[in-house]
């Protein structure tokens, strides 16, 4: 690891643990550790198991990806690196680190160009969906703050037309054709191979991935919902659709450890514009995070035992 990296990294530590201890100042600290012993373990259980059941449709939506490209691995190795891709993105100093784990691991078995660009819209189909949900519900939840809503189409609006621009590929090639080979998207440099992977698996890959990114997002809300009913917060499910994209979003900044902190101060305007009381949405957000982890350390058991596997063997 460079040393500048090593820098960035402890940088967004920081900044995660400074941003709770401020959020836990501003809120209240006694007031959230109170709202998450009186949370519900049992909804936050059906959480869990929700969550894992959202990474079997993804682990889904990869395989279709990468059988679009001709590359065909087991079912069970991209469970498994999933699972330890998961456990990443929840320690590393950034929402995207477990992306990073199943790049290297699966590029050592199959081509890295197609490992790179599935893993891109394998991510990019899930948030492309998501932000379409949210519009297609949006007209009908009523009770969001003007300025909200705005946003949110702003967001999700722009958010659209790059990923269908991103995907489609024609255009992205004609502006960057007359780059140099090292930064232009055509031709048969690296980012030009890579970007070959992202627009080659093919349409019919590429509306299955949507499809099932559909479904696993419809998981993931409930996932958000049920976590706020563990914690006593009554808001309208429909509330979550436009909520829960703009959360997401926030696991992409690499500012913070799993997007904690970003998340939780995040989380206190969108539903303080409902009614929810600070400490209440700093508990849920949380809580989300405890869910996450706990899935996540599935991934870290079979890590460790892997790990421990190669070094009996050698």
């Amino acid at each position: 690891m460079s040393e500048r990296r090593r820098w960035a990294d402890l940088l967004r530590i920081g900044l995660s643990l400074g941003t709770l201890l401020l959020l836990w100042r501003e809120v209240g600290a006694s007031d959230v550790i109170g709202v998450l012993r009186q949370a519900d373990i049992m909804l936050l259980s059906l959480a869990a198991l929700l969550f894992l059941a959202g990474i079997v449709v993804r682990v889904f939506r990869w395989q279709v990806l990468l059988h679009g490209l001709g590359v065909r691995p087991s079912f069970w190795l991209l469970l498994k690196l999933y699972l330890v891709g998961n456990f990443f993105n929840t320690i590393l100093p950034s929402g995207f680190g477990g992306d990073v784990v199943r790049v290297v691991e699966l590029a050592q078995q199959d081509r890295q160009s197609a490992a790179v660009g599935t893993v891109i819209v394998d991510r990019l189909t899930g948030i492309l969906s998501l932000m379409a949900l949210g519009l297609v519900v949006l007209p009908f939840t009523r009770g969001l703050a003007p300025w909200l809503v705005g946003t949110f189409v702003l967001i999700a609006g722009g958010g659209l037309a790059g990923g269908v621009l991103l995907l489609e590929g024609t255009w992205l090639r004609r502006i960057t054709a007359r780059l140099p080979a090292a930064l232009s998207l055509a031709g048969q440099g690296k980012l030009a191979n890579i970007y070959a992977a992202v627009t080659g698996s093919g349409t019919r890959a590429v509306w299955q991935a949507l499809a099932l990114s559909t479904v696993f997002n419809l998981v993931n809300i409930a996932i958000y919902w049920l976590c706020g009913l563990a914690v006593g917060m009554e808001v309208k499910l429909g509330f979550y659709f436009v909520f829960v994209p703009l959360l997401s979003l926030t696991l992409l900044i690499p500012i913070s450890v799993g997007g904690l902190g970003a998340r939780d101060w995040v989380g206190q305007p969108l539903f303080g514009s409902v009614g929810v009381p600070n400490a209440v949405a700093a508990g849920m957000t949380l809580s989300v995070y405890a869910v996450t982890l706990a899935v996540g350390l599935i991934g870290f058991v079979i890590y460790l035992v892997e790990g421990m596997t190669g070094l009996l063997k050698k």
